[in-house]
């Protein structure tokens, strides 16, 4: 079972609730009417939902509700977020809101902040927020409480465009277009070097090195990891770093990141890929130099969630948000204009 451990994990990064090992003597029986026997208080419904959007794996593979399991399968329960081991604290931290309405917030997360309390992290998270924001406008305590209910997850050093639910029901059914691939998902990531075309994609399983558990890389023969399809357009060349627009056709921990190196473009400054050294340009002390105050300037990996689009769970409308480059992306591509340009005139 892949491990669903890492505090800092990307887009739609799973956490294990449940593992079953079926019995030897089982017979051929629907997987929902198994867990049934084996979840307390788990109704027949949600067990449904939750196969349907891709939450219940049968040995690593998603499975829906009618599947029969036999003996020695590994049953096993994901979801976005991980098992609670200690009650949650709403905390007063600034939201940067894009929309909100009775189903689900869009926020525009900023750079540093992580989105689920987990293990050395347990407090200033998204959720801490969230909790807060809710309590604040909860005005009938007859109503239920409002999530928040995970459907997917940016890493902590990348901002932009969050989505999340405020009830099961939206939940499932945004899940459910994650899970089909059916989200509009747009990021923008100033890489290391230029490129030949102007576009293209990336085709790799992504998967926890198994030299590094804190990275993911690519496994181009798909003996391990998961599936991962990356589209990217250039957007602005800058000589030495270039500033791409990547689509994601599936979304899986640090897919970007791992892509963009796989084909020899690091993110700026990313830490953990490698990009945070000069790897492009002069050896020019100047140029040096004027690299060290980018990495200065934005002091993480230079990726931001620009736009999300989905269909709304409830009113079946198509919604499209966009989220502008934070501050210390906005000086980072300045600075590198500005060199482009005085670079050209010499």
């Amino acid at each position: 079972m892949t491990d669903f451990s890492d505090k800092n994990s990307g887009e739609q990064e799973l956490f294990e609730h449940y593992r079953f090992t079926v019995d030897p003597g089982q017979s051929p029986l629907r997987v929902d009417k198994y867990l049934m026997h084996h979840i307390e208080n788990a109704s027949r419904s949600r067990l449904q939902t939750a196969a349907n959007n891709g939450n219940i794996l049968i040995n690593n593979e998603p499975v829906k509700p009618s599947h029969k399991v036999k003996p020695g399968d590994i049953i096993t329960i994901v979801m976005a977020e991980p098992v609670r081991s200690k009650e949650m604290l709403a905390e007063d931290i600034p939201l940067e809101i894009l929309y909100e309405d009775d189903d689900l917030i869009v926020v525009n997360k900023y750079a540093g902040m992580v989105v689920h309390p987990a293990h050395g992290n347990f407090s200033g998270t998204l959720v801490n927020a969230l909790l807060w924001h809710f309590q604040k406008e909860k005005k009938d305590e007859r109503k239920a409480k409002p999530g928040p209910y995970l459907v997917h997850r940016i890493d902590k050093n990348t901002s932009g465009v969050m989505l999340i639910a405020k009830n099961e029901i939206a939940q499932a059914k945004i899940s459910e277009q994650f899970f089909d691939h059916s989200i509009d998902r747009k990021y923008n990531a100033l890489v290391w070097g230029d490129f030949e075309e102007d576009e293209g994609t990336i085709e790799g399983h992504v998967g926890r090195s198994l030299k590094n558990r804190k990275m993911m890389t690519v496994f181009p023969n798909g003996e391990y990891g998961k599936h991962a399809i990356t589209h990217y357009k250039v957007a602005e060349r800058f000589g030495y770093v270039t500033l791409v627009e990547c689509q994601l056709e599936t979304g899986r921990t640090h897919q970007i990141r791992a892509h963009m190196k796989y084909i020899g473009h690091p993110l700026f400054n990313d830490e953990t890929y490698g990009g945070d050294r000069v790897l492009k340009g002069t050896t020019f002390t100047k140029y040096k130099q004027f690299v060290r105050n980018c990495f200065a300037v934005c002091p993480r990996q230079a990726l931001h969630a620009r736009t999300l689009g989905f269909i709304h769970p409830s009113t079946g409308e198509k919604l499209l948000f966009e989220a502008p480059f934070p501050d210390d992306m906005q000086q980072l591509l300045e600075k590198w204009t500005n060199y482009a340009v005085h670079r050209a005139l010499d």
